[in-house]
Formats: C-alpha cells, sequence, structure tokens
C-alpha cells in the first residue's frame, strides 16, 4: 500500500494556527521557542499518521498468521499484530471502561527514530518541591517534554549548576488530552503487549478525564486505570498467561507506589526539622535516608518484584527530583484499589466513581 499522508496545505494550516497563537501569547521568549518546536514535531507526527484500520486490511494478518512473516507494504507481522491488539484496546476502552477515546489511536506513524521525547523533571534539593513550567492553556506542570535531546540535556545540565536535583529519561508515548487526534507511534509499538495495552487505556483516560493543575492525581488516576484495566482486558480473552502478567505489574506498582510513599514521607519529615534556611542540615540529613532507602530499595522490596529486570534497584538513582517524578504516577494507589474493589472490582464503576467525587 502506498503511504499515505496529510496533504503539506493541511500541515501549513495547522502549524500556522498554532505558530500564530503562541506568537499571540507569548511572543519570541524562550517558553514561545519551546512550544514552536513542540508544535512543529506534533505536526510532523499527524503528517505520518496511516489509518490502522487499513494497515491491518491491507496486510492481509490474521491471528493465524505467523508473526515471522512480512508485511509487503513495509511493516512486519509481529508490528500489525501490535496494531491489531491497539485497535481491540481502544475498543475496550470504549465499551468496557465507558473511556471517552475520540479518534486517538486509530492511526499509526512511523517514526525515524527509538525515542519520542525526552522528559525533564527537576525539584529542589533542600525541600520536597518541584520545579515548575507553565504552559499556555492547559498552565503548569512538574516536567517538560523535549524533542531536541541535545537542547533536553542542556536544559539538564543548566538546571544541575543552579543548584537542583534533576532527572531526564524517555518516554514513548504521549497524549494532547483530546486536542488532536493521537496517532499510536512507533516507539508504543515497541513495548510489550501487556504495557502497551495499559499505555493505550491510560492515555484514554486522560482523554475522559483531566483535573486542571493537579498533575499527580491525573497521571496516578490513568495509572490505576492503565494496570487494572488491562487486567480486565486479558481476562475477557480469556489470556491466562498474559492476565497473570498484568496482575504482576500492578501489584509491582501498587509496591512501589508505597516505598515511594514512604520515603516521601521520611524526607519531608526528616526536612520539617530543620527551618528553611538550614540548608547544610537538610542536605546531610537527606542523604542519611536516602541511603537506607537505597538498602531498603535493594534487600527487601526488589525480591518481590516480577516484571524488573536483575540488579535493577543497584541502577536507581535517589534524589528529589527521582523521588517527586516516580510519586507524580504513584500517588495512592492503594486509594484508587480500595474503590474498584468497592465498586466490586470493576474499572469502569470505579472511574465513574472517582470522576464524580472529583466533579464535585
Amino acid at each position: 500500500m502506498r503511504s499515505r499522508t496529510i496533504p503539506w496545505r493541511v500541515v501549513r494550516r495547522v502549524t500556522g494556527a498554532i505558530s500564530l497563537l503562541v506568537l499571540a501569547v507569548v511572543g519570541v521568549s524562550p517558553i514561545g521557542c519551546y512550544i514552536s518546536r513542540a508544535a512543529y514535531e506534533e505536526a510532523r507526527i499527524l503528517s505520518r499518521r496511516q489509518p490502522i484500520s487499513r494497515l491491518i486490511a491491507d496486510s492481509g494478518l490474521t491471528r493465524a498468521t505467523s508473526v515471522t512473516s512480512l508485511d509487503t507494504r513495509g511493516l512486519d507481522a509481529p508490528t500489525i499484530a501490535k496494531l491489531r491488539l491497539v485497535s481491540e484496546a481502544r475498543a475496550f476502552a470504549i465499551d468496557s471502561l465507558g473511556l471517552k477515546a475520540g479518534d486517538s489511536f486509530t492511526q499509526f506513524s512511523r517514526l525515524d527514530h527509538d525515542t519520542l521525547v525526552l522528559v525533564l523533571s527537576a525539584a529542589y534539593q533542600d525541600r520536597l518541591q518541584r520545579k515548575m513550567w507553565w504552559f499556555p492553556v492547559v498552565g503548569s506542570f512538574p516536567y517538560k517534554g523535549f524533542f531536541d535531546f541535545d537542547e533536553a540535556k542542556r536544559a539538564r545540565d543548566a538546571l544541575s549548576r543552579e543548584g537542583f536535583d534533576v532527572t531526564l529519561g524517555p518516554s514513548s508515548a504521549f497524549s494532547t488530552l483530546g486536542w488532536f487526534n493521537d496517532p499510536v507511534v512507533s516507539t508504543t509499538i515497541k513495548q510489550d503487549s501487556i504495557t502497551l495495552v495499559n499505555t493505550v487505556l491510560h492515555e484514554l483516560l486522560h482523554n475522559t478525564f483531566f483535573a486542571r493543575g493537579r498533575v499527580a492525581f491525573n497521571e496516578s488516576f490513568a495509572s490505576f486505570v492503565g494496570g487494572r484495566g488491562a487486567e480486565e482486558f486479558f481476562r475477557a480473552r480469556g489470556d491466562s498467561a498474559s492476565l497473570r502478567r498484568a496482575e504482576n505489574d500492578w501489584q509491582d506498582d501498587l509496591l512501589l507506589g508505597a516505598f515511594w510513599a514512604r520515603l516521601s514521607h521520611a524526607i519531608d519529615g526528616a526536612f520539617a526539622t530543620f527551618p528553611d534556611s538550614a540548608r547544610t542540615e537538610r542536605l546531610a540529613v537527606r542523604e542519611t535516608i536516602y541511603n537506607a532507602a537505597r538498602r531498603r530499595l535493594i534487600d527487601s522490596v526488589a525480591p518481590l518484584l516480577h516484571g524488573y529486570p536483575p540488579r535493577w534497584a543497584e541502577r536507581v538513582t535517589l534524589n528529589n527530583a527521582v523521588l517527586l517524578s516516580r510519586r507524580v504516577y504513584a500517588e495512592e494507589l492503594d486509594g484508587f484499589d480500595s474503590v474498584y474493589v468497592a465498586k466490586g472490582r470493576s474499572v469502569r464503576r470505579a472511574v465513574n466513581a472517582v470522576v464524580a467525587a472529583q466533579k464535585r
């Protein structure tokens, strides 16, 4: 099949409209340049979209087809199989979980590189407080995504020189919260099947409900929906092996969520024993706590994890930026789970209950 793309005139209109908005709001400031680059990269991703349904139909791939065969139109059989899984997870999200998908994940974009975006987070060294970045329309966020990887590293190094704790890492997917028809991209497709389904459900929850200015709630709520939703998806398919792995992944999330919460309380409590001006004392006590936490992570927590590679815990950096960025995706997971249990172990009913409570 010939590769279909959005006509360049449409791309020009999209990027032109976004550029005018950026110039009107932030002029030629650094944040304006950043948003312009993001708009350009988003337009590139959108211009490469191809309908997933057509890719699947034209491949002739059925579930019985050998995954070692090749699609003659450029996508190999494993990729087509993953795209089919995305479509099935999306349909499940709509029909069984009641999520609002819009047109998201109905199209596929193949990228030229293995990393979609680098995400930068920073925090003050002597208090558990994130550095925030403000963006037009959506407000403040405790992280910043970079399509320009050299720029990301320069920003990381500059923040380090300013005395911030920093963490920089790749992300294989993102959501525009329904503003655009988010395609599934080639970096997302490379994930294993359980993580892929989790990611689709996670991102579609953002389309369904997004509390302005409450990043930790939004991401943790999506983590819950992705984790428990993946379980329901594979249970409905009768795929016991994948179900077991999805269950193990969620138990890992709960276990690590409890570890990060305990560590956060310990650091915060220790900081509270010193006045704000006692930076030296705060830095000393936090290192003691982080060293003890590292031993606990390696000796007590890691042996209980199912889906992490050997010696993973030994490679984990512990600082305030890492702690807070982990907490963003794992805050009060046990609370969401308690709602899930109270609602008869139904993700759909749990989502409705949580959203109704937040709206009140």
